[in-house]
């Protein structure tokens, strides 16, 4: 709820009332800043966001070189800033550079092998940056994997960890609780408030193996299918006018057939899978 309150804009062609009647809030606190940076490295992010879901391996220097067959030359220290506040890590094998308060939470990878035979045996989560005319913000979903229904998501401004537990508790109270989450070893779920959660409501923790491409990929190919399928292809410039975007393509995706279920519709796998 808290999230949907930054999504409100004033002077929009939608009243105030109008609004928070479509995001179902209460029209009070309305506040929403997309996260700033200059239109140039607004330019830039959305540049380098493109050419990762294509290239995933991209490192800073890679994405550099890239950047420059398209004409754009921009130093090290910038792209890593950048590519820091969009939450995006090259997928590389890597030695495990963890600080030993972060090693402790991290969990072994559960998914290799299994075979996946019911819904919400299941669900990956991911966060992923979000361009938008003017600012970004990040979008947090989860799928589930046996059916490919996206059972919660949430546009937030920033990449805190309660935003996950957020998403995952709504989703919870919708649809009932997961066997296991599959996560990626960020920050977000590498602590104490999200495994504690998952604790408490007898859930199982796997997360991708570290810089592992493949761990997590229905997630990910969902990213990939949204951006490509409709954020770069229709850019917003505002939190209301991005939620119901999202909104329509979360709603469009889950009606239509995929050859990955055999044919079905997510939505009707996952609801005749009940």
């Amino acid at each position: 709820m808290s999230e949907r309150l930054k999504l409100t804009k004033k002077g929009h062609e939608l009243s105030i009332l109008r609004q928070t009647e479509l995001l179902e809030i209460n029209r009070s606190n309305l506040y929403f800043k997309p996260k700033g940076e200059s239109e140039e490295n607004l330019n830039l992010m959305r540049k380098m966001d493109e050419l990762f879901i294509e290239y995933p391996t991209l490192g800073v220097l890679g994405m550099m070189h890239e950047l420059l067959d398209h004409e754009m030359k921009y130093g090290p220290t910038k792209i890593r800033r950048l590519l820091r506040k969009m939450g995006i890590e090259a997928i590389s094998p890597k030695r495990n550079l963890s600080r030993r308060g972060k090693v402790k939470y991290i969990r072994s990878y559960l998914l290799r092998g299994m075979k996946i035979e019911k819904r919400n045996q299941v669900w990956p989560i991911d966060i992923t940056y979000i361009p938008m005319k003017k600012g970004f913000m990040y979008l947090t979903a989860i799928i589930d994997v046996y059916s490919r229904f996206i059972v919660g998501w949430q546009i937030s401004d920033s990449l805190e960890k309660e935003t996950q537990t957020e998403v995952l508790k709504a989703a919870i109270e919708r649809h009932g609780e997961p066997e296991i989450v599959n996560s990626d070893q960020g920050s977000q779920y590498t602590c104490e408030h999200w495994l504690s959660f998952l604790s408490e409501n007898d859930i199982r923790v796997s997360m991708n193996g570290k810089g592992r491409a493949t761990d997590n990929t229905f997630i990910e190919r969902w990213f990939r299918t949204l951006k490509q399928k409709y954020i770069y292809l229709h850019p917003v410039d505002n939190g209301v006018g991005l939620y119901q975007g999202v909104a329509r393509f979360v709603t469009k995706y889950s009606s239509r057939r995929h050859q990955g279920i055999e044919g079905k519709k997510p939505i009707v796998l996952y609801q005749k899978a009940a």
